[in-house]
């Protein structure tokens, strides 16, 4: 099989990918089997304010980035979705509902990511030209994803982890962002080989287990090997101490989910400090124009 073409690296673009995954704490992964679908307008909303306040933490410390929002959040705060993008942000998205694209046929994908670009784009005026598919889920399984998003109008994807994981990833898969036969870009968030062995630098529940040196250490080793953007991503829930907990829910997925909640606010405003931060959408753009 012929190795993906790889995105030819531009000294202008950012080197470094801010990204925002727009969801719930009772949407998450973790809690897909504690928390069913039907059940989530019994939920009351913390998303919106969460979501502001990383804004105002970007706009602190002069940072942007990309939003990948779902659209059942949109329908339901689109004076969100207009605020990310009148702060400079890039709008993207995250599917509807947060369902994996392994859990559904082509026509299901391609209907899903349809409908939510449209609703986005309907809401904020502008053009929706990335996704990120739930829980990293496009891969081998999925060989038709990337023809769907291309036939859907999407320029990029950023939808894979390679690493090894038991809820995603593909530790064989290409590290660097590349061309795919569709047309469009895959740009994998940020890993780095240490050791003989493929880590994580991507943020995320890596970024709230670790200590703050060594996330800041193996974020820097990504972006030198990378051939590309070394991208970072996290929730708003991981801001958000204060939120109801789900005991219900299997003691792994909560160790998991309330890692450290506490001190990720903080944590983040050193990161962005530490490097300067760019969109998704600049950082895999000719001369990093968004």
């Amino acid at each position: 099989m012929q190795a993906p073409a790889a995105i030819t690296a531009v000294k202008d673009r950012p080197r470094f990918a801010l990204s925002v995954d727009v969801e719930d704490y009772f949407q998450v992964w973790a809690f897909s089997n504690t928390v069913l679908r039907a059940s989530w307008d019994g939920f009351s909303l913390r998303v919106g304010d969460n979501t502001r306040r990383c804004l105002d933490l970007f706009d602190a410390h002069g940072a942007k980035a990309t939003f990948f929002t779902l659209g059942w959040i949109a329908e339901r705060d689109p004076g969100l979705v207009t605020e990310i993008v009148a702060r400079g942000h890039e709008l993207a998205s995250h599917g509807y509902d947060h369902t994996k694209v392994t859990a559904q046929t082509r026509d299901q994908f391609l209907d899903d990511v349809k409908k939510t670009k449209a609703l986005l784009e309907d809401i904020a005026g502008v053009e929706v030209k990335g996704y990120r598919a739930a829980g990293f889920s496009i891969g081998p399984e999925t060989p038709w994803a990337h023809e769907a998003l291309a036939e859907a109008g999407y320029g990029y994807s950023s939808s894979t982890h390679p690493i090894a994981h038991d809820h995603y990833g593909d530790a064989q898969g290409p590290q660097s962002p590349y061309a795919t036969a569709a047309g469009l870009i895959e740009a994998p968030v940020a890993t780095l080989n240490l050791f003989g062995k493929r880590v994580s630098a991507a943020g995320g529940g890596w970024f709230r287990a670790a200590p703050y040196a060594l996330s800041k250490a193996l974020l820097t080793k990504a972006s030198e090997s990378l051939k590309g953007p070394a991208i970072f991503y996290f929730h708003p829930w991981e801001i958000d101490p204060e939120q109801p907990r789900l005991n219900r829910a299997p003691l792994k997925s909560k160790v998991r989910h309330y890692l450290n909640l506490s001190t990720m606010e903080r944590k983040l405003s050193r990161l962005l400090s530490d490097f300067s931060w760019g969109r998704v959408d600049a950082a895999l753009a000719p001369g990093g124009d968004a």
